[in-house]
């Protein structure tokens, strides 16, 4: 009587076949390029450039008159851990903006714009190792950290600090949570330099990206008429004020933003290198 193989066999050999392919291929990599080096406290700075990209409460969907897009900017490190993984952090400071007469809720009419820093510490997986040295190196990344939130808005021709209004009647934590999750890709153009692409997703433990998320409060249990005036908008366009309790927002799903950026990532390497590249610079006779 013939034995029947289980499929959940077949994948486990599949597996083991594929990853010992893998193993090989390093180790034939490693052994042309003749150039490894223990990847454990490899370290590199990164540099970014790009855009930024607000979804919340005050936008809903796409829209191509106003995109809402600003500038993003990030400076960070990598500390190599494995052969594929790197601990990540990074300083990164965006502005987002939104304005409601662009949106289905027009009616509302609330607006606002923010150039917020945010900070935050992650995990970083590349697809080849560091001592394939290949050219080009896809990854993922995901992390924590936190923002700093700094909602304006325009009335009267000045800017406004929202936050301190309270213009829902509540006061809201202007430090929340960040949870970033992305894909980026990068190609080696020289030994040190690796230049590419990445986009991260950042999910906001907050609802008061936009300082928009509930109800309108009762006016009069907000603290200023300048208050009352950024809380309801609709009268600046000719129609009757918002009644309490009525949707200002929507606080079933919270706010985020999104960070298309050219990234440049430079190879500073380790101790024992940092000291061998020191000793050929200073010669001692």
């Amino acid at each position: 009587m013939r034995s029947v193989r289980s499929p959940k066999y077949a994948v486990i050999k599949a597996f083991i076949l594929i990853l010992s392919f893998l193993t090989a291929w390093e180790a034939v990599a490693q052994s042309r390029s003749g150039k490894y080096v223990n990847p454990f406290g490899v370290m590199s700075v990164t540099a970014g450039v790009g855009v930024a990209y607000y979804m919340g409460d005050l936008s809903d969907g796409i829209n191509m008159k106003h995109l809402g897009l600003g500038p993003s900017i990030s400076v960070g490190g990598l500390y190599r851990l494995t052969e594929h993984v790197s601990a990540r952090g990074e300083l990164r400071f965006y502005k987002v903006s939104a304005d409601q007469k662009y949106s289905k809720n027009a009616q509302n009419n609330l607006s606002f714009k923010t150039f917020n820093p945010d900070i935050n510490l992650g995990i970083q997986a590349d697809l080849y190792s560091f001592n394939s040295h290949a050219r080009i190196n896809p990854y993922l990344f995901g992390g924590i950290g936190f923002t700093l939130l700094n909602p304006k808005a325009k009335i009267d021709g000045e800017w406004h600090s929202l936050a301190p209004l309270r213009t829902e009647g509540i006061k809201y934590s202007r430090l929340p949570l960040v949870f970033t999750a992305g894909i980026g890709v990068s190609v080696k153009t020289t030994e040190r330099l690796s230049l590419g692409l990445e986009l991260c997703n950042n999910f906001v433990n907050s609802d008061y990206l936009d300082d928009v998320s509930t109800f309108y409060p009762n006016p009069d249990q907000l603290p200023s008429d300048l208050a009352r005036r950024l809380s309801d908008r609709s009268p600046e366009i000719g129609l009757e004020p918002r009644q309490p309790g009525w949707n200002r927002g929507s606080a079933k799903s919270k706010d985020s933003y999104l960070f298309f950026q050219l990234r440049g990532t430079y190879l500073l390497g380790n101790r024992h290198q940092a000291r061998e590249r020191k000793k050929t610079r200073c010669p001692k006779f």
